[in-house]
């Protein structure tokens, strides 16, 4: 399994998409919903992006039964991206903790994971964003251990960090 994680528009997805082009058969699990114009573009440039290069599935909240479904059809699935995803749950109000565990006893090995490194900046002011961000942060801990590469992304740069 490959982690990328990085800030912003570092280009964390553009790496991902490299590296699963090394595979025949690729999937793209896309966790990101439209809920505004502006997260409607994003969601359109990732498309072209990607082209019909995958086959991308679509799903906001039961990423580990897609997974479970999906893992046996393909070389590789990208999976972006854990911060949209944690933040659906939140959202939806899910059992976080339960999905989290179903997510990672999940995981087959042959994903590669998109995340946000949340951490580098100031502590939020309110408690939820706060509890956001410290279980974003200790999954993404629990990601890069499971992982057997790491990248961090700063600039359109990668760095290899395992």
């Amino acid at each position: 399994m490959i982690l990328i994680t990085g800030g912003v528009k570092s280009g964390k997805s553009s790496q991902a998409l490299k590296l699963a082009m090394k595979y025949e058969k690729r999937a793209f699990i896309a966790t990101a919903e439209p809920i505004d114009s502006e997260m409607r573009k994003r969601i359109e440039r990732h498309k072209r992006e990607r082209g019909n290069l995958f086959d991308t599935y679509e799903e906001p909240v039961y990423v580990p039964k897609v997974l479970k479904d999906i893992s046996p059809k393909y070389d590789t699935i990208i999976l972006e991206c854990i911060t949209t995803y944690l933040g659906n749950l939140f959202h939806y109000d899910f059992d976080i903790e339960l999905l989290i565990e179903e997510l990672l006893n999940t995981i087959s090995g042959k994903e590669i994971i998109v995340t946000n490194e949340v951490g580098l900046g100031v502590i939020p002011t309110n408690e939820l964003s706060r509890k956001y961000v410290d279980m974003l942060g200790e999954l993404n801990a629990r990601l890069a251990s499971m992982a057997d590469e790491v990248y961090f992304m700063v600039s359109g740069l990668k760095m290899k960090i395992k």
